[in-house]
């Protein structure tokens, strides 16, 4: 079963607008990477450890979306 999230909008604008900010939060992530380490790590390495933390904030949300869903399916089996 997937989330489509409609139902979040009837709770105001805060559930609507978490869900836009998990969505930028993998450019996020790379502008803090690469803006703290410009100045001081050679472009390169920059470029890939950038790459990979950005990257890896995709299963951070992959995982908070599962358990707002599981935690939804057992409020309503209960």
């Amino acid at each position: 079963m997937l989330d489509d999230g409609h139902e979040d909008l009837f709770g105001g604008i805060w559930p609507f607008m978490k869900r836009a900010l998990f969505v930028f939060l993998p450019l996020w992530v790379a502008m803090i990477v690469w803006y703290g380490g410009v100045d001081y790590i050679d472009r390169t390495i920059l470029l890939f450890m950038t790459t990979i933390s950005a990257g890896l904030t995709f299963p951070v949300i992959q995982l908070f979306e599962k358990l707002n869903i599981k935690r939804k399916i057992k409020s309503k089996s209960d």
